[in-house]
């Protein structure tokens, strides 16, 4: 790691600045939550609760969760937490843990492999670390924040597609596109792209992250969807912004692309936007 400028925010930390104690502990609890996780899936007898927001809960969340906290507390007692399942305080200051045991438990609980925890380090609102691991379909993602970004060890990169009829433009949640205030904007990338798919989840932004996919266009999720995967990406070169150029937010919309295509993309999103869906 060189240079002295990897830390943008407040508390500004003495160059140069390594996680490496903080990365190798992630992905000790990537390999803890793999063992629990790949338990149930390959075990049987997933249990699937509804949650009040109408999405799926099941025992392996819960298990991972709770044990990945302890873990945490035990190794980091001074950091806080934050959970999907058991919540946390959102203020961004000071050394905090995210944590999604399970992203895409609806494929969990459905018996399909793409599923992953999630585990991002932050230090005053800024990704440093984050890990993505994918047991199931043996694939782990890892990052540390200008230090590049790794698929099981291997360095990955973004691709160098610049243009939208050339790209492969993914999409999460194509009800919430198609039915609001982007729904232009969504048609006309679907249109354009060379390949437009609805992959979802964690897997389309590492997608992005690993150069297989140029676009992710996702209108909403929380923090602990984004923490991880966005450390990922722009490690690995790319750019995430929300569908109006601004940093990313718990509840807010998420464009991750290679980099080359944000700009265009920001233009399209944007209210008034050029015309589209003309064709490449």
């Amino acid at each position: 790691m060189t240079g002295c400028d990897r830390r943008d925010g407040p508390g500004r930390y003495p160059c140069p600045v390594a996680f490496d104690d903080e990365l190798a502990f992630a992905h000790e609890l990537a390999d803890t939550a793999a063992h629990i996780g790949l338990g149930y899936f390959r075990g049987g007898g997933v249990e699937v609760t509804l949650k009040p927001d109408r999405t799926l809960l099941t025992q392996a969340d819960t298990a991972i969760e709770r044990t990945l906290r302890e873990r945490l507390a035990h190794a980091f007692g001074g950091d806080r937490i934050i959970g999907e399942e058991e919540g946390g305080d959102h203020d961004p200051t000071g050394r905090v843990w995210i944590v999604d045991p399970i992203d895409a438990t609806a494929n969990f609980a459905r018996g399909i492999q793409v599923w992953a925890t999630l585990i991002a380090f932050r230090v005053d609102g800024v990704g440093e670390v984050g890990i993505v691991s994918a047991p199931a379909l043996g694939e782990r993602y890892a990052a540390v924040r200008g230090e590049g970004a790794t698929l099981n060890g291997a360095a990955i990169a973004v691709s160098d597609v610049a243009s939208i009829g050339e790209a492969h433009v993914l999409f999460q949640e194509l009800e919430k596109l198609l039915g609001g205030e982007h729904r232009d904007a969504a048609m006309g990338l679907i249109a354009d792209c060379w390949r437009p798919r609805g992959f979802g989840d964690f897997w389309a932004h590492m997608l992005v992250a690993r150069g297989s996919a140029e676009v992710m266009v996702e209108p909403s999720l929380a923090i602990w969807d984004l923490a991880a995967p966005q450390v990922v990406i722009e490690a690995a070169g790319g750019r995430c912004t929300t569908f109006d150029g601004g940093p990313l937010r718990h509840g807010g919309t998420m464009l991750a692309t290679n980099g080359l295509l944000h700009d265009e993309l920001l233009s399209r999103l944007a209210p008034g936007g050029p015309a589209q869906g003309r064709g490449p």
